[in-house]
């Protein structure tokens, strides 16, 4: 069952690469997601036993490849007729850094759901706030 706020020419994307393009154990899930002007951009994973990047976080290296630095909605579908995959903790912690407004399509009892990445990962650290310069970092702390 699908739901009005959900891309589906977007989890039609990823599941066409899914089912076309994932052969075998190296390439085994395929991810799209559309940019803020539109356009869609999808990629499969790189599985290697070191930790090879998951699909979602390739497409996000060819998005920006292609000159897209904003992504507006994701999602990741598995061969084999898996469906909608959520994503794994490393990419909901990379997907929050670089795009904080980012919809993603999961799937839910009630069927797929685009659903905030601030929402996958609640209580989140947020890199931005620990880096040197920013305004969390400059004040002085109290002494202790």
């Amino acid at each position: 069952m699908h739901t009005r706020d959900v891309d589906e020419e977007l989890v039609a994307a990823a599941t066409e690469v899914a089912r076309t393009r994932c052969r075998g154990d190296n390439h085994t899930m395929a991810a799209a997601a559309r940019t803020t002007d539109g356009r869609i951009v999808t990629g499969v994973n790189a599985y290697h036993f070191t930790g090879g990047p998951c699909a979602e976080l390739v497409v996000v290296g060819t998005a920006a490849a292609q000159g897209a630095h904003d992504l507006e909605t994701i999602v990741a579908v598995g061969d084999r007729d898996r469906g909608v995959v959520p994503p794994c903790g490393r990419c909901r912690q990379v997907l929050l850094d670089y795009f904080p407004a980012l919809k993603v399509i999961v799937a839910t009892p009630a069927g797929l759901r685009a659903l905030p990445v601030t929402g996958l990962l609640p209580h989140t650290y947020v890199w931005a706030d620990h880096q040197l310069g920013t305004s969390s970092q400059s004040e002085p702390m109290p002494p202790g």
